[in-house]
Parts: C-alpha cells; structure tokens; sequence
C-alpha cells in the first residue's frame, strides 16, 4: 500500500513512535527514525526493520529542542529517499507537578519537544509534499489535546498548541492533496507513561496501584490501556486514499474517555 513512500517519525525508537515504523514499514514504506536511547538498542531496531520488511530505515538523531536539528533531518530524508511522503510528530515528553512548584526549565522543555518541535517538522516538510502533490502528516496527540488534568500544565497546553496547530496546517494545504490530522489516544502503556508513575505517585501521595487504577484508567471507561498497535493501526488508515478528506480532525482514540 506505501511502497515506495517515505516516512519520517519522530520519537519513535520505542512506544508508539516504533508501532507507527513497523506499522508502515508492513506496508512498504521506507523510514526514518528518530529518537534518545542507547545506540545499541537503536541499531538494533533499526536493523530489525530492514530485515523484517524488506525496506529501507535510517535514523537521524536529531534533538527535537534544536530547530536546525530538525531541519537536517527533513533534509536527510529527501536526499536519501527523494522526498518526504509522510510526517508523524510523535517526540513528546512529561512531568507531573503542581502549578506553583513546577520546574520553568521543564515548561520549557516540553513545549519545545511536544509542541514547537511538530511546528519546526511540518515547516521543513510541507514544501517537499507539495511539490509531489501528496502528503500525510500525523500528529501525536493525547486526549490531554480535548481535555485537562491536574499537574500536566506544561503537557495540557502542548497538546493543546497541537490541536491548534493541526488545525492550521490542514487548512493551509488543503487544496495540494495534503492532509493533517492529530490522533489522540487516552491512556497507552508506554515508557513514557510507565515513567510518570512515580512523579503522579509523589504528587497526589498514592500508590502505584492507586495511580494505575485512580488515576491513570480512572477516566477510561474500558479501563484498560490503549495499545501502541491500536494507535499506529489509525495512523495507517490515515495514510490510505479511504482517509483522504479527512483532514484537520482531532481523532480520539481513549477508551471512551472524552465521550464523557
């Protein structure tokens, strides 16, 4: 179905970032990755993906807080495969704090990697697809994009700008046969969610079976944890011509959460 297209997707050396790869891998498409961790285990993933799907992956480390970073890495996927078919903003990190203790560098950090970072991408990439006339840009989002929670200020406005920002671009490039859409999964067992376990247990004072239960699955009616499949499975629907007028949506993927 995606032979021959080329995907870039950033944050995606392990969670949902590496569902979405192998996900269009599956299909044909080539990648690039991108993402921290230890080189090894990147290698190994990279290679994996080579040798499971018959397609070509590289990997660009570049830092999501530094825009020229990510400039190289638009720039090294044309060079290398042509041009850049599709864009999944994925990089996100988290930290759960109150409002009036809450670290600026961490406010910081996390609109320049969640929010700006998808702004830096999409600016780089949208020349690129609308000269081919084609493209799908994939946005990560959260249920946080539709709705709060206490001790996410930094995250809640990020996801919010994305929502935004989605919205925006879809309208811009509307006319050049280039969709823009936000997926926004609830709860997904992930590390970075698996991370802020002991940073929620620390701020409300509960357990880790208390912040699982309490917290965590509490607003999902399913109360089970959403999985990096189900939500790369939408990110290839996405990309097929059945999604093509869908653009600018915010497509929950929750568990029912934002139903409520």
């Amino acid at each position: 179905m995606l032979t021959g297209k080329t995907a870039v997707i950033t944050g995606s050396t392990s969670g949902i970032g590496l569902a979405y790869a192998k996900a269009l891998a599956a299909e044909g498409a080539n990648i690039v990755i991108n993402g921290f961790g230890d080189p090894q285990a990147i290698e190994t993933e990279r290679a994996g993906i080579e040798s499971e799907f018959g397609v070509k992956c590289i990997y660009h480390g570049a830092d999501m807080t530094k825009p020229a970073e990510i400039e190289d890495m638009i720039e090294t996927a044309v060079s290398t495969f042509d041009t850049v078919d599709i864009l999944i903003n994925n990089a996100g990190i988290q930290h759960v704090e109150a409002i009036e203790s809450f670290p600026v560098e961490k406010w910081d950090a996390i609109i320049a990697i969640n929010l700006s970072s998808a702004f830096h991408t999409m600016r780089a990439a949208v020349p690129h697809m609308k000269k081919q006339g084609w493209g799908r840009i994939i946005n990560t989002a959260s249920a946080h994009a539709l709705v709060a929670s206490p001790f996410k200020s930094a995250y809640v406005s990020a996801k919010h700008g994305i929502a935004g920002l989605t919205k925006t671009v879809a309208l811009e490039v509307a006319e050049h046969k280039i969709t823009v859409n936000a997926i926004c999964p609830g709860y997904v067992w992930t590390p970075l969610v698996e991370a802020q376990i002991p940073e929620t247990m620390k701020a409300r004072g509960l357990t880790e079976e208390q912040v699982k239960k309490n917290v965590l699955l509490a607003a999902q009616p399913t109360k089970e944890f959403v999985t990096v499949e189900q939500v790369a499975g939408v990110a290839l629907f996405l990309c097929t011509d059945a999604a093509s007028s869908i653009t600018g949506s915010m497509i929950p993927i929750d568990g029912g959460w934002t139903a409520q």
